[in-house]
């Protein structure tokens, strides 16, 4: 009997505790306060309203090859008609044979189906080969990325220079690396 009564006892004071101890908690809770709730997010909305552009847009499309193409950028402004700039823009390039080529870039610009990264531009394959150039052109719809000027490229085998250099298809339907204008080969065996 005694247990019982204890019993009934705790079942209605164990409750009431409860109820005390949550009041209690939530009239010396502090108010939040909103200035301080995000201090870092007032310079970077006033700096995206005054400029037109979107935010980490990502573009992926198919070649005509059957390739396919994802271009992810931190931040891109639209120009006139079908043109663009890019900045810390990621080009992911999969050939339909397996190739891999992945881009890195500062810089972009958008002309139609053009794309031109620049500001020293990586370029890293599936294959194992590095690749840097000031510049990289690449044609999406034809499927082609050359870069005009000077290459530096790192290869399984060594160390390569060249004046000018394109990938693209080959005659056996396979993709072709071309170096030329004085290629220059450090082998490493």
């Amino acid at each position: 009997m005694l247990r019982t009564s204890i019993v009934r006892l705790l079942r209605v004071i164990l409750p009431l505790a409860a109820l005390a101890l949550l009041s209690v908690l939530f009239l010396l809770a502090r108010k939040p306060d909103p200035q301080a709730a995000i201090p870092y997010a007032r310079g970077a909305i006033e700096e995206l309203s005054r400029s037109p552009g979107i935010g980490t847009p990502e573009f992926t499309t198919v070649t005509a090859d059957g390739a396919q193409v994802t271009l992810r950028a931190a931040r891109a402004v639209p120009g006139g008609g079908d043109s663009g700039t890019a900045r810390d823009v990621t080009l992911d390039w999969r050939f339909r044979d397996g190739l891999l080529m992945l881009v890195t870039a500062p810089g972009a610009q958008l002309e139609g189906d053009g794309l031109t990264l620049d500001g020293g531009v990586r370029m890293t394959l599936s294959t194992g080969w590095e690749l840097s150039a000031p510049e990289l052109q690449a044609g999406i719809r034809a499927g082609v990325a050359t870069a005009p000027r000077s290459v530096a490229v790192t290869a399984p085998f060594g160390e390569l220079q060249a004046g000018a250099m394109r990938l693209g298809p080959g005659e056996g339907g396979g993709k072709v690396l071309e170096l030329n204008g004085g290629v220059r080969l450090l082998y490493r065996p």
